[in-house]
């Protein structure tokens, strides 16, 4: 098995001049870096994988600076050791960009996918090729453009859309009320995420309103860490409670968080939560409590396309997350995820993650580039 052992590795922080969006009234436009690595083995093949870090006023190395420092310990390595590196690299004394031990996880099972020759939602287990996808907005200038921008995604193909919005509970309540008053009983399924921006007292009255209109759910209404907010919420509504998925992310937690039944799904995302090696985990455990996990995947094409293959890899997920409009987030992908006329997303073809890079369009706008060789 000499020709998987890892012989160079390449990292990238690429931030592209894009259309740039925003979550909230209190936020300034997104810078959004991608952090792509790149490995390579001694017989030739390459393992990729990206994620997505949001900063506002410019571009950040955070997730590149933290990859740069665990590379000695991959040359050599085999993707045929993903759980020992995975065990091997967790920070045990400071917490770290948890973007960083995620993606070298995510490239290591797109090598080992590769050298099976099997797409990566096959090789981990692979009941289904497709699944319902949803847009996810971002933040727009009023209601009335809203309620237009749905009837943009509805030509579009979509069956689901979920809003980004002021995070002001009233400005937000507004525009619910537009668009329910244009699209209500339509069929269109719809979400609302206000960012862990609300106090308890408007989650609550939000949260009434959005059980009343049929919401299918309400994502982030209050802090992660609140535990007790989000389940006596729970309690007291009838639409869906989620997490805003990126603060308690270690499997021991979210088992914590399960039992207290203080959300109805839960929400993570593989490029932020560790990789896929703990993904798998924490997919069974939301299983062995009857719940979904409602995976994240805003950001690029090879942020979306590592969630794609997980949500694929288990039927307990409804919907992948669509960022829309799509252009900004294809930034320097030869292959893209688009959902179809039906309101699904497919496979994307080929093993692996399946998503070719135009390395040279990366490089355009690479502002930190590094590698380590054996």
């Amino acid at each position: 098995m000499k020709d998987l052992e890892i012989e160079r590795i390449q990292v990238y922080a690429v931030g592209p001049e894009t259309e740039r969006f925003t979550w909230a009234t209190n936020h300034t436009a997104q810078h959004v870096t991608n952090t792509i690595i790149r490995i390579t083995t001694r017989g030739g093949l390459e393992g990729i994988a990206g994620a997505m870090f949001v900063t506002e006023f410019g571009f950040t190395a955070a997730v590149a600076e933290t990859v740069r420092r665990m590379l000695p310990l991959l040359i050599g390595a085999s993707p045929l050791d993903r759980e020992r590196l995975w065990y091997r690299l967790q920070p045990l004394d400071l917490p770290m960009a948890p973007q960083a031990q995620s993606i070298i996880d995510i490239a290591l099972w797109d090598l080992l996918a590769k050298h099976a020759g099997l797409p990566l939602y096959q090789m981990l287990g692979g009941p289904r090729s497709k699944i319902m996808s949803y847009a996810s907005t971002p933040m727009l200038e009023s209601p009335a453009a809203y309620v237009d921008f749905v009837a943009e995604m509805i030509e579009l193909g979509f069956k689901a859309i979920k809003f980004h919005c002021y995070c002001e509970y009233d400005l937000d309540m507004a525009m619910v009320r537009a668009v329910h008053k244009r699209y209500g009983g339509s069929g269109i399924r719809f979400m609302l995420d206000v960012e862990q921006r609300y106090s308890r007292k408007e989650a609550l009255m939000a949260a009434q309103e959005l059980g009343e209109l049929g919401y299918t759910w309400f994502e982030a209404p209050l802090p992660d860490f609140d535990i007790e907010g989000y389940r006596d919420l729970k309690r007291r509504v009838s639409v869906p409670i989620l997490a805003n998925g990126n603060w308690i992310l270690d499997v021991r937690l979210l088992e914590h968080v399960a039992k207290a039944d203080c959300w109805t799904h839960l929400r993570v995302d593989t490029t932020v939560a560790g990789g896929v090696t703990p993904m798998q985990k924490i997919m069974a455990l939301a299983e062995a409590h009857g719940m979904n996990v409602e995976i994240q995947s805003w950001g690029y094409t090879l942020t979306q396309a590592a969630n794609l293959h997980v949500m694929l890899a288990h039927r307990n997920c409804e919907f992948f997350e669509q960022p829309v409009p799509y252009e900004p987030f294809e930034y320097g992908s030869i292959d893209v995820i688009r959902t179809d006329k039906e309101g699904y997303v497919h496979a994307p073809d080929g093993a692996g993650l399946g998503i070719r890079i135009d390395w040279a369009m990366m490089e355009k706008s690479t502002f930190l580039m590094f590698e380590e060789r054996g």
